[in-house]
């Protein structure tokens, strides 16, 4: 095996999209919260993007023992760093759905939603006392640490090694 399996990249890049969603979703929402303008729809929205992320990173570890992988590019210290940085990103990206709806389960907007009332949804400073939510905001900064690192390697096999690493996660087929 050379290259993922096709749903294993299709997942791949959907949940970059929807994480680039979710985070530009979360930064609208945390400012309308301060502004005390959120509205249900967005809590919902990007609930539910939280959740598909969870649903694909889930799926996406099925399908890694099923379909299996391609092998390492090696065995240098950096292969082994890489290989970690995957391992962090798979627990991420279980962690940050994970801890947005403990979030919402443990404040006020859980109670908003139920009731479908936007005046119950936090304001300002909503959320000083809800750990849930001091763990999702750690988590969107260390996946984008992450993520960095994972972009810089693979830009780093692309341009530099030129070893093709990037065809692994191409729906393009070799022949």
């Amino acid at each position: 095996m050379t290259q993922y399996s096709k749903r294993m990249v299709i997942v791949h890049w959907l949940t970059l999209v929807l994480l680039i969603t979710g985070w530009f979703l979360g930064e609208e929402l945390a400012e309308a919260t301060d502004e005390s303008k959120a509205t249900l729809l967005e809590y919902a929205v990007h609930a539910l993007v939280g959740a598909s992320i969870l649903l694909l990173t889930l799926a996406r570890l099925i399908f890694r023992s099923k379909d299996g992988t391609p092998p390492a590019t090696g065995q240098s210290a950096l292969d082994k760093f890489a290989k970690g940085i995957q391992h962090i990103m798979y627990l991420i990206l279980i962690v940050l759905p994970v801890s947005g709806m403990t979030t919402i389960i443990t404040s006020d907007a859980g109670k908003a939603l139920l009731a479908g009332d936007a005046s119950l949804l936090p304001k300002e400073g909503g959320y000083e006392h809800v750990f849930a939510h001091e763990v999702h905001e750690v988590m969107v900064t260390v996946l984008i640490v992450v993520v960095t690192v994972h972009l810089l390697g693979a830009i780093k096999h692309q341009l530099i090694d030129k070893d093709g690493l990037m065809e692994r996660m191409s729906l393009r087929r070799k022949g």
